[in-house]
């Protein structure tokens, strides 16, 4: 797959990911916060299937 994820969108993706699942493992937000997964793994996989269907690239330079 082509790298469509870069620079602050990638750490974003990261962060978020990670909080949500923090807040999941400590029963904060319940069940719902397993959905970090999904951000968690397209910052560090640097590749977002819905950026990829919308044409969208955050990478700087060629992907």
């Amino acid at each position: 797959m082509k790298k469509n994820v870069g620079g602050i969108d990638k750490i974003a993706r990261i962060v978020v990911g990670a909080l949500l699942i923090g807040l999941a493992v400590t029963g904060t937000i319940g069940a719902w916060g397993w959905i970090g997964i999904l951000p968690l793994a397209t910052g560090v996989l640097n590749t977002c299937p819905a950026y990829s269907l919308l044409g969208i690239s955050t990478c700087k330079g060629k992907s």
